[in-house]
């Protein structure tokens, strides 16, 4: 009963602690995920206040979060949607992979981490944040602009990579050969190929399936499905968290809408506990010795990934202006990266304080670029563009009337 009671209060205690710092971020404009990352700092080993009864049921609530993370991540898009952003954005992804994942590759190799340290590493650098990224396009009113398409388009080619590269990952932590790591991604592809055919041929079938007009059934199955599928991929070394992204492409129309207006209060509950259940696993005390790294590498990472954006935009046609938007948009790194040191951390422990330190830090920077790259960089062009410009020459000739004066070419740029 003790137990019990201890459980209950300092559960409570959490979760009533996560809703206050969930509505003092949201005053001062800032993503909660870095207060979510210090709150279980200062409650795990090594911290203000460690808890000790609720340990174990946080870490199952944990393993919901990355899951219902997922799961709305894949409601956000149909297979067709997915198949064509493959087709046009590809480039940029491959762009984006080679710019963001060699940084976090080389520090791990740098570090002593060995190939299974540098592979996790290169994919927190490599993975921005979707969540945080799209937040902070809603709140800055940009989701109308030109470039908008540009970067959900990247997110979405980051998302689709980790269903390929999340079983990789899990199969190199379980030290698993050659011949074991071929095979679970093997199987990895060959049932992305198959969700994907399933959802563009009998996406209608599979949604009229799961269908309910009672908000409590749909719910249920949904919310069932989810974690049922998730747990076989895990068996099949697949990771749960492909699982549940896979689910979430398969469902589409209505049912996708309604389960996403369901789930999100859940989603937003389970994933604060994941932030705050890896903070809970990581001892503040490691976290000063490895400040310097972690912002040398968010310091690369924060120009590997404008370079990003404005290649991809480029590609698009988007003027100057839109592709540094683009790319400071995209800096802010938050959820895949920890759910990558997160399984990472058993293996190599070393991981869990850089990535927190990271993460702490570009979850910040980023809103701060997307608003300030585009003024900053065109500040910049003009003062270059000033300096390289000749003196002036005096023309001492009668101005033109306004009939003779040439009209002025408007095939811009579009920004």
């Amino acid at each position: 009963m003790h137990d019990t009671t201890a459980l209950l209060v300092e559960l409570g205690s959490v979760i009533l602690g996560l809703g206050i710092i969930g509505r003092f971020a949201g005053r001062i404009g800032l993503s909660p995920i870095p207060l979510y990352l210090l709150a279980g700092l200062a409650f795990g080993e090594g911290g203000l206040l460690p808890l000790g009864a609720s340990e174990e049921f946080t870490a199952i609530g944990a393993e919901i979060g990355v899951i219902l993370l997922l799961l709305l991540l894949g409601l956000e898009y149909s297979a067709s949607e997915l198949v064509t952003s493959l087709k046009t954005q590809y480039p940029s992804g491959a762009v984006d992979f080679v710019l963001n994942a060699t940084p976090g590759a080389a520090a791990g190799l740098m570090l002593g981490w060995g190939p299974v340290g540098a592979v996790a590493l290169a994919g927190v650098t490599w993975i921005s944040s979707s969540g945080v990224i799209a937040k902070v396009m809603t709140d800055m009113g940009r989701l109308g602009n030109r470039e908008t398409p540009v970067i959900l388009g990247v997110l979405v080619i980051e998302d689709l990579a980790m269903a390929v590269y999340l079983p990789l990952l899990t199969a190199m932590l379980a030290g698993v050969g050659l011949a074991g790591g071929s095979i679970a991604l093997l199987i990895a592809l060959g049932t992305v190929g198959f969700v994907l055919y399933l959802a563009l041929r009998h996406g209608r079938l599979i949604s009229r399936a799961v269908s309910s007009d009672n908000p409590e059934m749909l719910l249920l199955v949904v919310l069932g499905l989810t974690v049922l599928v998730a747990g076989v991929a895990q068996q099949l070394q697949v990771s749960a968290a492909v699982g549940a992204f896979l689910v979430g492409i398969a469902l589409s129309g209505e049912v996708a809408e309604g389960a996403r207006k369901l789930l999100t209060p859940l989603r937003d509950l389970f994933a604060a506990v994941f932030f705050v259940f890896f903070g809970l696993s990581t001892d503040p005390a490691e976290i000063p010795p490895v400040l310097l790294p972690a912002a040398l590498l968010a310091i690369v990472t924060v120009f590997t990934k404008i370079g990003t954006g404005w290649y991809a935009s480029r590609r698009a046609g988007i003027g100057p202006r839109g592709r540094w938007r683009a790319g400071g948009t995209l800096v802010a790194r938050g959820e895949f990266s920890i759910v990558i040191a997160g399984l990472a951390v058993a293996t190599e422990p070393r991981i869990g304080p850089i990535a927190t330190a990271y993460v702490l830090i570009l979850v910040i920077v980023g809103p701060l670029t997307a608003r300030w790259t585009e003024p900053v960089a065109s500040k910049l062009q003009a003062v270059l563009a000033g300096k390289g410009k000749k003196p002036a020459v005096v023309d001492e000739r009668p101005m033109p009337s306004h009939d003779d004066l040439t009209p002025e070419h408007a095939g811009r740029d579009s920004d």
